[in-house]
C-alpha cells in the first residue's frame, strides 16, 4: 500500500504532466488519466461553456461537477477553491463575488499555479490570487473564506478527515462549502475499479459515498445536503476489454455503482457572548 506521501507525489507528477497538456488531451479521460484506447471518452466531466466567468484556456476537462453552480456565492464574498488547477472555477466564482470579492486558488502542483497565474494576468483579474500549497494544511489564516469549492478533488487527497477538518478552520462562522467529488456505493467488483482508474483517473481514492458525508459531520459541518448526485457510467465497449458480458450485467443489476456527488454544508455562525467577544 502507498504511503500518504507516495500519493502526493504520484499526483504531483501527474497534474505536472496534465498542466502542459491542453484539454483535448485530458479529456480522453477524466483527471488525465491516460487512455488505452483510440476511442476519447469524457467519463465524468460537466459542461462549464455556458456559465458566466467561463475561460476555455482554464478548462482542462478535470472535474466531475459544477461545485461553482451551486455554491451560493454572494458579491463581495472571499471564495476559495481546492485544487484550483488553471484556474477555471476560479474564474467562474469571480464573475459571481464580482470586483468587490476576492478568489483565491489553492494547488499542490507548480505547474498549475504557474498555469493559472497566466491565464489570471491574461484576463486582467487583479482579485484572484493561486497560491501553492496541500488542502490538508492551507496556506491561509483562520476564519477568512466565506464559501469553499472544489472540484474533484479531495477524493485524492489520503487524508480526508485533514481536509474537511482545514476547511472547517478556513471557513468564517456562518460560511459554507460547495464541494464535487467522487464517492463509491457499495462493494464494487475490483475489475470494475481498476477498469474505472485506468479511464477516470480521479476514481482512484474514492471512498463509500457514507464515510464521505460522516467525516463531513465529524469535522463539525451542519446542514449538509447533496445538491447534485450523477452516476458515473464506463461505457460498454471499454468494460468488456476486461470484462465478460455476465460480469457487466451482473454489475448493472447490482445497485452499486461509481457516482459523483455535489455536497453542500455550512460552519455554525456561532451567537455572540457580550457585545465584545463572541464563542469559538
Amino acid at each position: 500500500m502507498q504511503t500518504a506521501e507516495e500519493i502526493k507525489q504520484m499526483v504531483k507528477e501527474k497534474y505536472s504532466e496534465i498542466a502542459l497538456q491542453d484539454k483535448e488531451q485530458n479529456s480522453s479521460s477524466c483527471c488525465g488519466a491516460s487512455c488505452c484506447t483510440d476511442e476519447v471518452y469524457n467519463i465524468m466531466s460537466d459542461d462549464y461553456t455556458e456559465l458566466k466567468g467561463y475561460a476555455a484556456d482554464a478548462d482542462l476537462g478535470l472535474g466531475c461537477g459544477l461545485p461553482t453552480q451551486f455554491a451560493k456565492i454572494k458579491k463581495g464574498d472571499v471564495v476559495v477553491d481546492l485544487g484550483s488547477g488553471a484556474g477555471n472555477d476560479c474564474f467562474i466564482a469571480r464573475a459571481e463575488t464580482g470586483e468587490t470579492g476576492k478568489v483565491i486558488g489553492i494547488d499542490m502542483t507548480e505547474a498549475m499555479i504557474n498555469r493559472a497565474r497566466a491565464n489570471a494576468e491574461k484576463l486582467g483579474f487583479h482579485n484572484v490570487e493561486f497560491r501553492l500549497g496541500e488542502i490538508e494544511k492551507m496556506p491561509l489564516t483562520s476564519t477568512v473564506a466565506d464559501v469553499v469549492v472544489s472540484n474533484c478533488v479531495l477524493n485524492l487527497v489520503p487524508d480526508k478527515a485533514k481536509a474537511f477538518s482545514e476547511i472547517f478552520r478556513v471557513l468564517k462562522p456562518g460560511g459554507h462549502f460547495s464541494i464535487s467529488d467522487v464517492v463509491l456505493v457499495g462493494n464494487l467488483p475490483e475489475k470494475i475499479i481498476q477498469t474505472a482508474e485506468l479511464y477516470a483517473g480521479c476514481i482512484s481514492g474514492a471512498i463509500q459515498k457514507e464515510e464521505y458525508l460522516n467525516i463531513i459531520r465529524q469535522a463539525g459541518f451542519q446542514n449538509i445536503l447533496i445538491q447534485k448526485e450523477k452516476v458515473i457510467t464506463v461505457p460498454d465497449d471499454i468494460l468488456s476489454s476486461y470484462l465478460t458480458a455476465e460480469e457487466i450485467n451482473l454489475y448493472k443489476e447490482s445497485g452499486v455503482g461509481i457516482f459523483s456527488i455535489t455536497v453542500y454544508a455550512e460552519k455554525k455562525n456561532e451567537p455572540c457572548c457580550d457585545k465584545e467577544t463572541c464563542c469559538n
